[in-house]
């Protein structure tokens, strides 16, 4: 019997997904690891071990997953917004808007790669920049809490910017 429940990935990705639910990432590799054995190309196994090491903040092997997915489906949105967020939480901000951009190729209304290019964009200080992704991203969902609470943030930070600058007299 044990033999095959592991011969069935369909049902080691759910115990993974159950032991990610329960803060058990490192089991859950494991488990990804033994579906990837058996099938190298699984994209659902590729994309939640990446997810997982980003969660253990294994930030690069998690690009690698997403690389590795990439290679198969390179149109995969949810994996183009899933490296850039990797990418993006190793300071490297550039190459995640190339991420976001492509992703935003394939579906120019995915509200989260508009949201998290917002993110990147404030984090290198084009803050007109990323508010204008956050009002992008808010026409399209409206209570996006992402968008919302970055977009205040922004605008704060914009206002104070504006305060700092000295203002120059007319003679």
């Amino acid at each position: 019997m044990l033999v095959t429940k592991l011969d069935d990935s369909k049902s080691l990705l759910g115990e993974a997904y159950d032991l990610c639910q329960e803060g058990e990432y490192t089991l859950a590799l494991e488990y990804y690891d033994l579906v990837l054995f058996k099938d190298p190309k699984n994209l659902m196994a590729l994309i939640d071990k990446g997810v997982t090491l980003q969660n253990l903040g294994k930030y690069r092997q998690a690009i690698k997953c997403y690389d590795k997915v990439l290679e198969i489906d390179p149109r995969n949105k949810t994996t183009l917004v899933n490296k850039g967020s990797a990418l993006h939480s190793i300071r490297k901000y550039h190459d995640a808007i190339d991420c976001y951009d492509m992703a935003l190729e394939i579906d120019s209304k995915y509200a989260m790669a508009i949201v998290y290019k917002g993110l990147s964009l404030g984090e290198l200080g084009l803050l007109k920049q990323a508010i204008k992704c956050f009002n992008d991203a808010l026409r399209i969902d409206k209570k996006y809490d992402l968008a919302l609470n970055n977009k205040a943030m922004a605008l704060q930070l914009l206002k104070a910017n504006d305060k700092l600058k000295p203002k120059l007299q007319k003679p």
